[in-house]
């Protein structure tokens, strides 16, 4: 199966290239291409086998130096950067010790069982399915973990050109990492950035990814190749660096105030970036920082997470089921 989603080759100039995949939504990630001469590093692969291997056919085809991927850098564990690793055949993989880590905890044949046995998840399962399993083939996954890592920075060498790899999870996830080529101006952000769409907070703590969105900031580039949504500058990272910002201090103040995370999720949705996609995200950002703020005592599980986001996404204006008594809608 191969969705009817645009995914396209950008040729980012000076043997740099990256692989757009649609609007950058659930599971339509990107990758990048960095090249010197006839050697060549792989940033992340993608969802599926087969989604691996037209991104690995396009590079081919755009250049002789993808013949032969020298190196790939998984940029974190997700399994929309990493289920394609096995494509890569015996060519060294890099990533943060702390994404190496957290890959072995639902490699890919976890994963197809998961999504194979959705129906007995819950709300979970139905939230896997509408976004991810109703969509996909995951029949071609495999699990190819790194075969070296690091924890903070790493310098590699692409022919003459130096590359630069720096830990800034956990945020994203436990061991986000982007790839930055100084000389080219550009950088991978994995999912630090997504670009139009909210981005999804899982592991925290926030300061960590506006500490990475001002990093990026603060460096010498023109073009931000995102882990999910259009080539971008600068400019966008500017752009979810005020939206991490909106969600922390939105969640600190509805903290203060005493509504429970659902509640205060909800509420700042309602004020949150709305030409963006996926705004159900906020759910699960909101449950990120309250988890943060209460030192763990509020930590909700995933089942609630995307039971409210199942909800959100069907347009709910609280988390309550119907209830004449219920004061959500009129803080509405």
């Amino acid at each position: 199966m191969t969705p009817m989603v645009k995914r396209e080759l950008h040729d980012l100039g000076d043997g740099l290239f990256a692989w757009v995949q649609g609007d950058g939504s659930w599971g339509w990630s990107n990758s990048g291409l960095i090249t010197d001469g006839d050697q060549s590093l792989l940033v992340d692969t993608l969802f599926t086998g087969a989604l691996t291997q037209d991104m690995l056919d396009a590079y081919r085809r755009a250049t002789p130096a993808a013949q032969r991927i020298g190196t790939l850098v998984n940029t974190h564990a997700n399994g929309d950067h990493t289920f394609g690793n096995h494509l890569v055949g015996d060519t060294r993989i890099i990533a943060s010790q702390a994404c190496a880590d957290e890959m072995e905890e639902r490699p890919a044949p976890v994963f197809q069982a998961m999504m194979a046995g959705w129906r007995d998840m819950g709300e979970t399962g139905r939230f896997l399915q509408e976004t991810m399993g109703s969509i996909f083939d995951f029949s071609d996954i495999g699990h190819r973990p790194p075969t070296e890592t690091f924890s903070g920075r790493r310098t590699l060498q692409v022919g003459d050109r130096r590359i630069e790899l720096t830990e800034f999870g956990p945020a994203h996830t436990r061991g986000d990492i982007v790839v930055h080529v100084p000389d080219a101006r550009v950088v991978f952000t994995g999912d630090l950035l997504f670009s139009g769409s909210h981005p999804l907070m899982w592991s925290g703590p926030i300061g960590n990814w506006i500490a990475a969105c001002e990093a990026i900031e603060s460096w010498d580039v023109d073009v931000v190749v995102p882990g999910h949504g259009p080539v971008s500058t600068k400019r966008e990272v500017a752009e979810m660096r005020e939206y991490l910002v909106a969600v922390r201090d939105g969640a600190t103040a509805r903290h203060a105030a005493g509504l429970p995370w659902d509640e205060a999720a909800f509420d700042l949705g309602r004020s949150m970036s709305d030409d963006w996609l996926d705004r159900d995200r906020i759910i699960a950002n909101v449950a990120t920082v309250y988890r943060e703020l209460t030192n763990g005592v509020v930590d909700p599980s995933r089942e609630d997470i995307f039971r409210h986001m199942l909800r959100y996404r069907e347009g709910a204006v609280c988390p309550h089921e119907p209830d004449a008594a219920c004061a959500c809608a009129q803080r509405a």
